[in-house]
């Protein structure tokens, strides 16, 4: 590791050790006390210094690679890969949040077409196939990094839309700017293997698992006024969840 790590455990606590580790770790993670690339010292090193057992530093360890946080590569050791970008399920765009959280958002257009509407995408945006749709195709990065790569659609009628505005701000913003009044959506969050245009435009392997959501947003009224297809680096993105008792 570069430098020393403030790392303490409080053995008297009821929380577990490893979580204790684990926590801390991930603290120093996304603070940048730790930034990616950092090479940890092996778990023996770690364990001593702490004076915790060697399995106590290995639970906390593997928590933190299942977390994403984490990468063991071999004849490297255990590397630091970054922080993810948490994401409630919120009405919210990806642009919106990454700037609320401190990100620094950047949007590289791919398309921006009007197009006939086929038969799913009227269906979905309660249009008439054959209508005249925006069909939009954004790469954004957080950092320089690569994080999602975005496909919607959405109805001429409602908006107009532009490359130059889309590459900076969030396309919510651009639509609620044109009157647009957001007031619920439908999504699924699923997982999928990257093709070959999304590995290449993510910087992933082909095959590699990418986390993937769909969404389609009503307004005010209860018109369907946006449809999109989106995935995202699982290493880099998450959704949370808050579940309630029924």
């Amino acid at each position: 590791m570069s430098g020393p790590l403030r790392l303490t455990v409080d053995k008297a606590s009821p929380v577990p050790l490893y979580h204790q580790v684990a926590q801390g770790l991930e603290d120093a993670i996304r603070s940048g006390e730790l930034p990616p690339g950092t090479k940890l010292d092996n778990e023996i090193d770690l364990a001593n210094r702490l004076n915790l057992s060697r399995p106590t530093m290995r639970k906390a360890m593997d928590q933190l690679v299942q977390a994403g946080l984490l990468v063991r590569k071999r004849g490297v050791g255990t590397q630091v890969v970054g922080s993810q970008v948490r994401r409630s399920l919120e009405l919210t765009s990806l642009h919106d949040d990454l700037q609320r959280t401190g990100g620094k958002p950047a949007t590289e257009v791919r398309d921006l077409a009007r197009l006939p509407a086929g038969d799913e995408i009227a269906a979905l945006l309660g249009v008439q196939p054959g209508e005249e749709v925006y069909h939009v195709v954004r790469l954004r990065t957080t950092d320089g990094e690569p994080l999602a790569l975005m496909e919607n659609w959405v109805p001429c009628s409602i908006c107009e839309l532009s490359r130059e505005q889309l590459a900076q701000d969030g396309l919510y913003s651009i639509m609620r700017a044109q009157g647009v009044g957001f007031q619920l959506a439908h999504q699924r969050v699923g997982a999928v293997g990257a093709d070959a245009f999304q590995a290449e435009q993510l910087g992933v392997e082909p095959g590699a698992a990418l986390v993937a959501m769909s969404r389609t947003a009503m307004d005010d009224l209860g018109r369907p006024v946006e449809t999109g297809r989106h995935v995202y680096r699982a290493d880099k993105y998450s959704f949370e969840f808050t579940l309630v008792q029924r």
